[in-house]
């Protein structure tokens, strides 16, 4: 897998439409979650993604909501437990602080990965939530 750090305007037009078809085909093929996903944040977002065989396998957007912290979404990995999401992460706790400096690295996360992230070092910081009808809480790395 072929990681990389893009700006929205760093990326070609092919690795966009990859990145779009990985979302839908996890957010709302497999989760069920129905809404708009190509959003205005996407234009601020620094764009993590690993590419296998032509597509994106893992990905996820982070963007600056202060001065101090960098948010993830959208995290998600075509293939299930080969350990991608981990070396997504991985690169990205890397990738982050590199080209977007900041004193944490938050996100909400659905309440089933929450064990996956605690093993990277985030804290939880909230109870729990209903976003899109799937339980979440947000949680924080402090740099």
């Amino acid at each position: 897998m072929v990681l990389s750090a893009k700006t929205f305007d760093e990326l070609t037009a092919r690795e966009l439409y990859e990145i779009l078809k990985s979302r839908a085909e996890i957010f709302i093929k497999e989760q069920g979650i129905h809404y708009v996903d190509p959003d205005d944040t996407d234009y601020r977002s620094l764009h993590i993604f690993g590419m296998e065989h032509d597509r994106v396998e893992s990905y996820l957007r982070a963007y600056r909501t202060d001065e101090d912290s960098v948010k993830i979404g959208r995290v998600l990995t075509l293939s299930h437990g080969k350990g991608n999401g981990t070396i997504l992460m991985q690169y990205a706790m890397r990738a982050i602080p590199e080209k977007m400096p900041c004193k944490r690295i938050i996100l909400d996360v659905q309440k089933h990965a929450v064990p996956f992230y605690e093993r990277l070092g985030f804290m939880i910081t909230s109870g729990e939530y209903l976003e899109a009808g799937i339980v979440h809480v947000d949680m924080c790395l402090e740099l």
